[in-house]
């Protein structure tokens, strides 16, 4: 009899301990879907950045167009309005690649971020290509949520690793760039200077016959003394980014 009195009370005491320790125990706490962000899509912005770009039109002068760069709310698309844009495969390639090299300087999660950008010109630009610097720092900027500042332009075209590569037409769009107001022009590594070959005609006369040579004379040419805006060489987006950014 005692000792079924033992067991008894030993199960007792068991199904006490058991209960104690179930309830403290708590059911997992369920997080809605919505609630499930991450620490960019959390301290995501809708913004709209405006940048300047330089290039040439169709006849080699000069020209300045505006991009502006809008991040929203979406579903990772990138989107383009270009209008009077020649070459425009290559912009957009260049758009393409600047998403990449801003997503992967910024650690921004872009699934749910569509970005469009807009190009504006006044006459038909070529080289689409040498944009490509621009719109990596407008794609930056729009997702640092920064402002950029009107009086400081770039031209070269952007690689898949950040790199800046060279462009022609730099004479012209450094004076484009300073009709416009801006005081720092950056340029690709070795493009601070120029080269332009000066045609030299010289005539000899040979009896009745003259005979005429032309020889092309180097002539170089520093662009920011020769065009008054000063001039920076950069190498790739990070250094640019300096002028930029603070």
């Amino acid at each position: 009899m005692r000792k079924e009195l033992v067991v008894a009370s030993s199960v007792i005491v068991l199904f006490f301990i058991l209960l104690a320790i179930s309830s403290s125990i708590k059911e997992p706490e369920i997080i809605p879907t919505s609630d499930k962000q991450t620490a960019s899509q959390q301290s995501f912005v809708p913004n709209t950045v405006m940048i300047n770009l330089p290039a040439v039109d169709s006849q080699g002068n000069g020209v300045v167009a505006k991009l502006k760069v809008q991040a929203i709310s979406g579903e990772g698309r990138v989107l383009t309005n270009i209008d009077n844009i020649l070459f425009w495969v290559d912009t957009q390639y260049s758009i393409r690649v600047a998403e990449t090299v801003a997503k992967n300087i910024t650690g921004a999660d872009l699934s749910k971020v569509d970005l469009i950008y807009t190009i504006e010109a006044d006459a038909s630009v070529i080289e689409g290509g040498s944009a490509g610097a621009a719109l990596t720092i407008a794609t930056i900027a729009v997702l640092k949520n920064k402002t950029l500042p009107s009086d400081v332009m770039i031209t070269g075209t952007i690689n898949p690793d950040g790199t800046i590569g060279p462009v022609g037409g730099i004479f012209a769009k450094a004076k484009a760039s300073k009709d416009v107001g801006a005081k720092l022009f950056l340029v690709p590594e070795g493009q601070g200077s120029q080269i332009n070959y000066i045609p030299e005609r010289t005539c000899e006369q040979i009896g009745p016959v003259t005979f005429c040579t032309t020889k092309y004379k180097p002539q170089k040419l520093d662009i920011s003394k020769d065009i008054g805006i000063e001039v920076k060489e950069v190498s790739n987006i990070n250094d640019a980014l300096k002028y930029f950014i603070d």
